[in-house]
């Protein structure tokens, strides 16, 4: 199978919504909720996407003939590349009847693993969805859990701590969902001082997910948090933002080094990968192609991604002079 059949077999199941298209952009999905689109015009994911392409990588094969090291360590642990499985949740809701969240982690997170990597998985409106996750994390990913009410965080956190993950994640910006709205248990933001109590609850490396300003970030160290993740929910949450590259750098500025900084939004290759690191980012996270790859190819769909992102990334990498991830710098990006 080649990563081309694989988009062609997802666009015979992953329907209404989602094309698989060959250039995940936003534009044919834009505006569709429930669906992969977003609320409101639609501008944010189209954003994201288009500031990643627009950004230039500087080529400088005037140096050392030596190999690529692609590998990157977090909390200790060694992965193939600096890039994660995004957390994606309500498949059906989202993407059609072919799998649910259930059965979508337990392939996403096996297939991962396999491949090198980690997955972040998703989290919904039915327990079911975060059991479920557990059941399949066995120390292999990263739950994803909502920003609910504190009780109900309480007990999600202890019932994943039973898998004993890798980490733990929180998406605080799904509190601008749209299909979050008005439920029980309710979904909403979270001050300072609940972030630290939802630290003490983690008792593992703490992820934040929702971060788009300097001082957003600086909250999140305060609150003890491990890492962050630059994102706006793919676009998905409020219209009219800035892009995910746009805002990397300041965030960077702010508290590179103290904690680790993931960024998501229309990544989709190596060579965005390249950009990112480039920005200042320590690793990546990739939502919908990941759905595309399950959804067309199984596991064996997520380990040809993961090659083809791995190759793209070693190939910018030797074209621009990096021979690890930490020579990766702005220098090796035009105008900065």
């Amino acid at each position: 199978m080649t990563y081309q059949q694989v988009l062609e077999n997802a666009r015979t199941c992953i329907g209404p919504y989602c094309k698989a298209c060959n250039d995940c952009n936003g534009k044919v999905c834009r505006n569709t909720m429930p669906g992969p689109g977003a609320k409101g015009e639609g501008t944010g994911f189209i954003r994201n996407a288009e500031k990643w392409r627009e950004i230039c990588v500087n080529m400088d094969t005037s140096c050392e003939n030596s190999p690529v090291d692609t590998s990157f360590t977090l909390f200790g642990r060694t992965f193939e590349i600096p890039a994660f499985a995004a957390p994606v949740g309500a498949m059906r809701l989202h993407y059609g009847d072919k799998y649910d969240d259930l059965t979508y982690n337990d392939i996403l997170v096996r297939a991962c693993a396999n491949a090198g990597i980690l997955a972040f998985t998703g989290d919904g409106t039915d327990p079911k969805v975060v059991e479920g996750a557990a059941e399949a994390l066995k120390g292999n990913g990263v739950p994803t859990i909502k920003p609910w009410d504190m009780d109900t965080i309480r007990e999600k956190f202890a019932l994943v701590q039973e898998s004993e993950p890798f980490a733990i994640a929180m998406d605080i910006d799904a509190a601008g969902l749209p299909f979050l709205q008005g439920l029980t248990p309710p979904a909403g933001s979270k001050s300072v001082e609940e972030l630290k109590q939802i630290v003490s609850w983690a008792q593992r490396p703490f992820i934040l997910k929702g971060i788009m300003t300097a001082r957003g970030a600086e909250k999140a160290l305060e609150a003890g948090a491990s890492g962050i993740v630059v994102s706006n929910h793919g676009g998905r949450v409020l219209d009219h933002c800035p892009a995910t590259a746009e805002v990397l750098p300041d965030i960077v500025d702010a508290v590179g080094g103290k904690m680790t900084i993931f960024v998501d939004g229309a990544i989709r290759s190596g060579m965005d990968m390249f950009k990112a690191l480039a920005l200042g980012a320590d690793a990546v996270l990739i939502g919908r192609p990941f759905v595309t790859t399950v959804y067309g190819g199984g596991e064996e769909g997520v380990q040809l991604y993961v090659q083809k992102l791995k190759a793209e990334l070693a190939d910018t990498m030797r074209m621009c002079g990096a021979h690890s991830l930490a020579d990766i710098d702005r220098s090796m990006l035009y105008g900065f």
